[in-house]
């Protein structure tokens, strides 16, 4: 082993060719301004967990990572919980703070922003982004609404069925038809090779659901489909596109973010093709505020997102959790964790000692740093860093002083979130609504044919011509060739990981023009 710090940093530091920038390595009150510390760009997709305590610095390094990526020409996706992150559209502002951490770090600062779409489950901060309950999937809908392993089982026979009979489930109310259908007397004679269902596990679906659309969940179930391959768009000149999920209205649904956020994950595994290693990755993906997609998850969905992390780095994807501490991310999902940027911890509380030592063991060892000492008196913008060199090796662990972002450290204002709102490209493709026929007017055409008073079925929506008394379902379904619905019963065939459905849409190509 090297015999100083700077020995160790010159062999685990001083490789070549492109990186992202961290900032430089700490001695006592001594910073070491060459070489930087960085992560190769080409590992970006080795995925990596963001830590530390409220106002160390967690997401002003979410930040930092995300502008160096979209200035390398790599795509990314961000989850803005406390509407932080939205100043990455605008260049940052100089100020003696920023100009003397760059001084000590010898970094020459520049302000910059990056080209920004932001999108919202609500269409309040940015644009409307739906997904079809079909192509959420049991699993994930099951997590979204709080089931037990006995309702989770349910809604998949239900899922089941409607693959089966060719019924795309789209929103909410053509699962609630569903349910009333099987429900019933002739849906429960449907139900003989599945098993059937209990009135009271449905009572209970229904009031799920209920809760789940007073929260606004009707918004976001529904068409047009996001198509995730506009997660990957880059501008004309060749800058990596932010993608920022605005989530500040939906604070107090983590249910529903943190596990539409693992929606596109699984989109984006089962759509894009293997990869292998890349120059740079195609997107890094970053779940702030992670514990809240492993709180309260059953086995099965922790395996399945074990899967989908395990497997989505060939497809040329980075993940990062961005948490409190170590512990908040399940062990076999830590594991796969290659890159750690872990800001200071508190030790206030016996609870708080033993994640510190739990933290400290989850490093590799070094004999520069009692990191137990050095993780409590890190300052703000201070973090313990370890990464994956050019050989996939991990680097020596270094205490950073990190860089200050480019782009704007506070957020956009009001008015200036809603002129870049406008100004975007995704306004026309997912801006309005689509109601299209699906699983409710299947039902209520089926329901037709027979005698009344079968025949008061709940009429058709959005005043649609309807289907003659004899019409079969699979005619519908055929007639529906060529549209959203069609793909959706389509991929239903062979859903996979976590519900989602492989298949995919036709690659749209990069669209953006504005920049």
């Amino acid at each position: 082993m090297p015999g100083t710090l700077a020995d160790q940093l010159a062999t685990g530091y001083g490789f070549a060719g492109p990186a992202v920038i961290l900032g430089g390595a700490l001695e006592g009150s001594r910073v070491h301004q060459e070489p930087k510390i960085r992560i190769p760009l080409a590992m970006m997709n080795r995925h990596g967990l963001i830590a530390g305590a409220t106002g160390t610095g967690k997401t002003k390094t979410l930040q930092l990572l995300a502008e160096q990526l979209a200035g390398q020409g790599v795509p990314v996706f961000v989850a803005d919980i406390k509407g932080d992150l939205s100043g990455l559209a605008m260049p940052g502002q100089p100020s003696d703070r920023v100009n003397q951490r760059a001084t000590d770090i010898g970094w020459t600062w520049t302000p910059a922003g990056v080209p920004v779409e932001f999108v919202s489950l609500t269409g309040k901060l940015g644009v409307q982004l739906r997904a079809t309950v079909s192509s959420f999937g049991p699993l994930l809908l099951a997590k979204v609404l709080g089931l037990n392993e006995t309702q989770t089982s349910v809604l998949s026979l239900v899922f089941k069925y409607c693959d089966d009979q060719g019924l795309p489930l789209l929103d909410f109310s053509d699962l609630r038809a569903v349910f009333q259908f099987l429900g019933g007397d002739e849906g429960k004679a449907q139900l003989e090779g599945y098993g059937g269902m209990s009135s009271a596990t449905v009572g209970v679906l229904l009031r799920k659901m209920i809760e789940l659309e007073a929260q606004g969940a009707e918004q976001f179930f529904g068409e047009p489909e996001f198509d995730v391959q506009d997660l990957l768009a880059t501008t004309r000149d060749g800058r990596g596109v932010v993608t920022c999920l605005e989530l500040a209205d939906v604070q107090d649904r983590p249910r529903l973010f943190s596990t539409f956020m693992m929606w596109l994950l699984a989109e984006l595994y089962h759509t894009l093709p293997e990869a292998g290693d890349l120059e740079r990755p195609k997107l890094v993906f970053f779940f702030d505020e992670a514990h809240l997609l492993f709180n309260d998850a059953s086995k099965a969905f922790l395996e399945q997102v074990e899967q989908v992390v395990r497997l989505v780095r060939s497809k040329g994807v980075g993940v990062y959790f961005v948490t409190q501490t170590p512990k908040d991310v399940p062990a076999d999902i830590l594991a796969q964790l290659g890159h750690r940027v872990q800001h200071a911890l508190r030790a206030h509380t016996p609870d708080d000692e033993a994640a510190l030592k739990a933290t400290v063991r989850t490093f590799p060892r070094t004999e520069f740093y009692d990191l137990q000492a050095t993780l409590t008196s890190l300052g703000i913008g201070e973090a313990v860093v370890t990464a994956l060199d050019p050989r996939g090796v991990p680097t020596p662990v270094v205490a950073t002083r990190l860089i200050p972002p480019a782009s704007r450290m506070a957020p956009l204002t009001p008015e200036e979130l809603q002129e870049d709102i406008r100004q975007s490209d995704l306004v026309a493709e997912y801006g309005r609504a689509v109601d299209r026929e699906s699983a409710r007017e299947m039902l209520a055409a089926r329901i037709a044919k027979a005698p009344a008073p079968a025949a008061e079925a709940e009429p058709k929506r959005g005043g649609r011509s309807g289907m003659s008394p004899g019409a079969k379902v699979g005619v519908s379904v055929l007639g529906a060739l060529g549209t959203t619905i069609a793909r959706s019963v389509g991929r239903a065939l062979v859903r996979g990981v976590l519900g989602g459905l492989a298949g995919g849409k036709a690659s749209r190509g990069t669209r953006r023009t504005r920049w």
